[in-house]
């Protein structure tokens, strides 16, 4: 049996991690790594674009999988794309593993062509970036590199020399046993108990939650149930806790609504839960606040707490529910339900008024249309900018759907190349990609890689010629827009030259049969949607502290338009508020 090189002990060892894919561009010093994946049936190659895809793609798989995922890039410019889909995926604590292939070992230091630094470039976005100088490191220092990516939760970078891994392979290398999933953790009796004190000493208790709540539904429910609290989130959390939940307030924060913001000013004790939501401004500081997070990190950084529990939110939860009081007092609760249903219902007039003749067509009846006709298990991917704001509240959870996006770095262009790494993981299962037209375009190289390889991704494109979201920036700020707008093609065009399925709607009538033609297409699909760049509005109340100009809830300030079956939602839980 011929002796293995390093090239092929790598491709081994991410193979016995459980890898399946390694998406990137292929260039000379990673060409002992493609050919060693092209002999290994256990590994695809997938050729993207861009490298940047390549990293976007790699997050979302592991996000949706929740498992180590792979992505590669050449020497020098190649490796240096992948940064900011690594920094997405870090920031988003998917478990990735980047190879940074490198100039050769004798030339690292003389200034030789391509020549950068990728051990010490990728530090700031990963937990863990060395170089293998040496076969001899081999396998110990991937092996560590999988174990940090996967135990804390983010990216690992591995910088290979080419020349290096066209050498032969130790002889009787260790091979330890992988790392491949994170252990729950629970929190010290110390803290359960001083947890259970001020539960049961405080009268008016609220829960906001985020990503952390993932696989925490029914425990959430059942406390919150017994404390009789209001339930509130994080767009992170959107998709695990907003279904199925009669204790639900809406979400808090740039792109706010309901009655989240003044659930959490209004209570004796705020419990954050698994949430590490960035906008401090948005959080009370008068009221006593504890907070429940697995990474230790992340406790305290964002407000002032008077109680932090390191631990599992499932977890922590199991050893509450038991043992803290049950609430008989649903006053406050109540009173949240309600003025989160009268918020909702000032803000669908926009939405309900000719929204149907309206042309150019209202993006919040796209979304609508959209969150109607999507299958119950779709992967929704979203670009940064208005499509957030239409997914936060459009897009209905219901514990299936998964809600994909750079919710935490904020990247344009991160939809499409999402959407690649998501189907992968499953061609049977409905993916959508919700572009911009301006997130699109910047990416659109990476529409033919839907077509090279027929992934059955359906872009739905917000094209309203424009990039709203600065626009709105602008506005809020008191500046003219500027350098905003795009002079776009007819999209659905472009894709079918592309070798896809593309139609073009500027008729609101138009949408929902387009829509269903191109989801019961079985390639991948491209609907141009000619929206309305007039479509956002300011209201007269807004105050200059306010981060630039969003909502601290939407019966305070709101983007023009409605907030789709989260209405509905609203008025079936004020329905089941007992009457005296």
């Amino acid at each position: 049996m011929a002796k293995q090189n390093v090239a092929e002990q790598f491709v081994d060892i991410l193979a016995r991690a459980g890898v399946k894919r390694l998406y990137g561009v292929v260039g000379d010093s990673l060409n002992p790594v493609v050919d060693a994946i092209r002999r290994n049936s256990a590994i695809d190659w997938i050729h993207v674009r861009h490298e940047e895809t390549a990293a976007f793609a790699a997050g979302a798989e592991a996000q949706i999988t929740g498992k180590l995922t792979a992505c590669a890039g050449s020497c020098g410019p190649g490796n240096l794309h992948l940064i900011n889909g690594l920094y997405d995926a870090h920031r988003s604590m998917a478990p990735v593993l980047a190879l940074a292939s490198h100039i050769p070992s004798s030339e690292i230091g003389l200034g030789y062509f391509q020549e950068t630094h990728p051990d010490q470039l990728f530090r700031e976005c990963s937990h863990y970036s060395e170089l293998i100088s040496s076969p001899k490191q081999m396998p110990r220092l991937v092996q560590t590199a999988i174990q940090n990516a996967v135990g804390r939760s983010g990216v690992s970078v591995v910088s290979l020399p080419g020349d290096i891994a066209s050498r032969p392979a130790p002889e009787k290398a260790a091979e330890t046993a992988l790392v491949t999933s994170r252990p729950t953790v629970r929190p010290g009796d110390a803290e359960i108990d001083r947890l259970v004190e001020l539960i049961d000493r405080a009268d008016k208790v609220t829960l906001f939650c985020g990503s952390g709540t993932a696989g925490a539904h029914a425990e959430v429910m059942e406390f919150a149930g017994k404390v009789k609290s209001p339930v509130g989130h994080a767009l992170r959390g959107k998709e695990w806790i907003q279904y199925d939940n009669p204790f639900d307030v809406g979400m808090s924060g740039l792109l706010g609504y309901g009655a989240a913001y003044e659930a959490t000013h209004e209570c004796d004790l705020l419990i954050l839960l698994g949430t590490d939501f960035p906008y401090n401004a948005f959080l009370p500081d008068d009221v006593t606040i504890a907070q429940i997070d697995v990474r230790p990190e992340h406790l305290g950084r964002r407000s002032k707490l008077d109680l932090a529990v390191w631990g599992d939110v499932k977890e922590t939860l199991r050893c509450l529910i038991p043992r803290v009081k049950e609430k008989r007092n649903r006053r406050f609760l109540d009173k949240m339900l309600k003025r989160h249903a009268d918020a909702l219902e000032g803000v669908v007039k926009a939405y309900t008024r000719k929204v149907d003749k309206h042309i150019p067509i209202h993006p919040e009846f796209v979304a609508s249309v959209l969150d109607e006709v999507a299958d119950d298990d779709a992967v929704f991917t979203v670009d940064t900018g208005m499509c957030n704001v239409w997914a936060a509240r459009y897009v209905s959870p219901n514990g299936r759907r998964r809600i994909i996006g750079s919710f935490s770095h904020g990247s344009m262009a991160n939809a499409l190349p999402m959407a690649i790494g998501a189907q992968f993981t499953d061609r049977r299962r409905q993916v959508v990609s919700m572009s911009g037209d301006g997130g699109f375009s910047m990416l659109m190289g990476d529409f033919l890689t839907l077509v090279q390889y027929d992934l059955p991704v359906k872009v739905v494109l917000f094209d309203n010629s424009s990039l709203g979201m600065v626009e709105l920036e602008m506005l809020v700020a008191g500046l003219p827009s500027y350098g905003t707008t795009n002079k776009n093609p007819d999209f659905a065009a472009v894709a079918r030259a592309c070798g896809a399925y593309g139609v073009r709607v500027e008729k609101p009538k138009q949408l929902a049969g387009a829509l269903r033609g191109a989801f019961k297409h079985k390639g991948p699909a491209l609907v141009d949607v000619v929206t309305d760049p007039n479509a956002l509005s300011i209201p007269p109340r807004i105050s200059a502290e306010m981060v630039t100009g969003f909502a601290l809830s939407a019966s305070k300030i709101v983007l023009d338009g409605g907030v789709g079956r989260m209405l509905q939602m609203a008025r079936s839980n004020v329905r089941n508020v007992p009457r005296p």
